[in-house]
């Protein structure tokens, strides 16, 4: 495995080099070079993720000293690095040749003739391998999770038990009938400490770490993804707190927060603005008497009539172009469990309109309007006006993180029903698992969640390590959220028509996986981040990671 991902890191630093004299000026991406090579630099990208994605199985199937996560970690570096010869691949209608990150074919070609290499290549690249791998998870299991912390594995298996006991039972009821999460779930929620998971102790929290918070977060979302990602919202607005509050913003809704007492909801996104935050234009106009008045449209607001407070981005100088005019506010809102039909919100100066979606339902997803809402003078984050985008950009390690720990929630949920139907469904005389194609989407599933899994714990550790992690944040969202959606679709095809069924899991995993490509910016958009961070680095220095 070693000397496999050396070759792919030795491929990783020659595209780099070659792209960063093309693109980079003195140490900054000169804009107009990275937009014209736009393609290439997010192959760079996806080259780099899936690299460390590598190392990191590799590393968890030497920590566990076990042949089974061995074969884990071999048959996704295998097929991996045998993908990459023919270039790499962004999506299903975008690959960039090698030529285009300034490396030769022929290079790539014989980098990968080595004697050893091609033996192991013929082991573990070879269709069979999947095949194997799919038959031996029904055996040998789906791998171990690879916690060093022994707290970690206790808290994953006592959230193991309550998804099971609590939340599978009513995950296909709420998306099938398009309800809210019932209430009961979310007091459950709060008595086991999920909104305080992160927060320090001295604020009612837990004081737990960001690795901790992933193993939560999977397991919630392996269960339903709607009840995963009920505390992103007090994640992102607990570290908007923490990092930019008051003492006493700190001392007033940290503890609420992390009781449960106070639901959040993020309210950032525009309509007309989507990720392009510097031209976002709802208005906050300060008042004689200190408050402000928010005035302006806001859309995909998840759970926003269930809460008791918005953080919301708006603009408070319309004379500081882009991200210096904006500002972060911490607006309460008074809290609604709107019936069908019903307006959501009942404060003076805001309304809203249900956004109907295909999966994610859980929390509901609202359009809302702002005209004149009055908020008070404290709720300015940190009482310093202008700093509401680097305020922002604070949070978006931990939420990128955590959508990582969803996305593998969701790859973990789709490979376990779809082992469990292979092993239960029976066609011309035996289990279908037995059949060579389903055996190895199941491997492939399988090798693709472990991947995103040991990416994830690795950027979590890096954040609670203090150094910096956008780019492995990046990487971790970058690949689970493609891994939920591979496995979610691998995991219809092996139901046939029943995957299309709208009974079956199978089918609300499919639409609840789209998602996660999307939101907390899309798969593009993380490309681009990782792209920036790696050419503005001189060189990529992967051990020291």
């Amino acid at each position: 495995m070693q000397e496999l991902i050396r070759v792919m890191q030795a491929l990783l630093q020659h595209a780099h080099a070659a792209l960063r004299s093309e693109i980079v000026a003195g140490e900054r991406c000169n804009a107009g070079k990275l937009h014209e090579h736009q393609m290439e630099a997010h192959a760079l990208a996806h080259l780099a993720t899936e690299t460390f994605a590598c190392r990191e199985l590799a590393r968890w199937a030497e920590r566990t000293g076990s042949p089974h996560e061995r074969s884990i970690a071999t048959t996704y570096i295998a097929h991996t690095l045998r993908a990459f010869t023919a270039g790499i691949t962004l999506s299903p209608t975008e690959r960039v040749g090698w030529s285009g990150l300034g490396v030769a074919p022929k290079e790539v070609a014989s980098a990968l003739e080595a004697t050893e290499l091609r033996e192991f290549f013929e082991q573990h690249a070879a269709p069979r391998s999947g095949v194997d791998l799919g038959l031996a998870a029904a055996d040998s299991g789906l791998g171990a999770l690879g916690l060093e912390d022994a707290t970690a594995e206790e808290i994953r298996a006592q959230f193991a038990r309550f998804v099971n006991a609590e939340i599978i039972p009513l995950a296909q009821q709420i998306h099938q009938r398009d309800e809210l999460i019932p209430m009961r779930i979310i007091e459950q929620m709060s008595d086991l400490g999920v909104f305080g998971l992160t927060i320090p102790e001295q604020y009612g929290g837990l004081g737990l770490s960001k690795v901790v918070m992933c193993v939560v977060t999977e397991e919630l979302s392996r269960g339903y993804i709607g009840v995963g990602s009920l505390g992103t919202r007090a994640e992102i607005a607990a570290e908007l707190i923490l990092s930019g509050g008051t003492d006493a913003q700190k001392q007033h809704w940290l503890p609420r927060i992390a009781s449960g007492e106070t639901m959040c909801t993020a309210v950032f996104t525009e309509p007309n603005t989507g990720s392009d935050l510097a031209h976002l234009q709802t208005r906050a106009r300060r008042m004689s008497d200190g408050g402000y008045r928010i005035s302006g449209q806001k859309t995909w607001i998840t759970h926003a009539a269930r809460t008791d407070l918005m953080t919301v981005l708006a603009r408070t100088n319309d004379d500081a172009p882009g991200y210096r005019g904006l500002s972060m506010f911490l607006a309460p809102k008074k809290r609604k469990d709107p019936g069908p039909g019903e307006e959501p919100f009942d404060d003076v100066g805001l309304t809203g309109t249900e956004i109907k979606v295909l999966g994610y339902r859980g929390m509901k997803e609202y359009e809302v309007s702002f005209d004149d809402f009055a908020i008070p003078q404290d709720a300015l984050l940190g009482d310093e006006e202008g700093r509401g985008f680097k305020q922002l950009m604070q949070t978006f390690e931990s939420a990128r993180i955590q959508t990582a720990a969803r996305a593998t929630g969701v790859a973990q949920a789709a490979l376990e029903n779809a082992l469990q139907y292979a092993q239960e469904r029976n066609q011309f005389g035996r289990p279908i698992l037995e059949f060579p194609r389903i055996a190895a989407k199941i491997g492939s599933m399988l090798a693709k969640t472990q991947a995103a899994r040991q990416l994830t714990y690795f950027s979590a550790r890096r954040k609670d390590s203090g150094a910096r992690c956008d780019l492995e944040a990046g990487m971790a969202k970058l690949l689970a959220t493609q891994a939920a959606w591979e496995c979610a679709d691998a995991n219809v095809q092996i139901h046939g028509g029943n995957g299309y069924a709208e009974e079956y899991l199978a089918s609300r995993l499919l639409v609840d996986s789209r998602v996660l490509s999307i939101f907390e910016g899309t798969s593009e958009i993380q490309a681009g981040v990782i792209a920036r961070r790696l050419l503005e680095m001189p060189s990529i220095e992967m051990d020291a990671a």
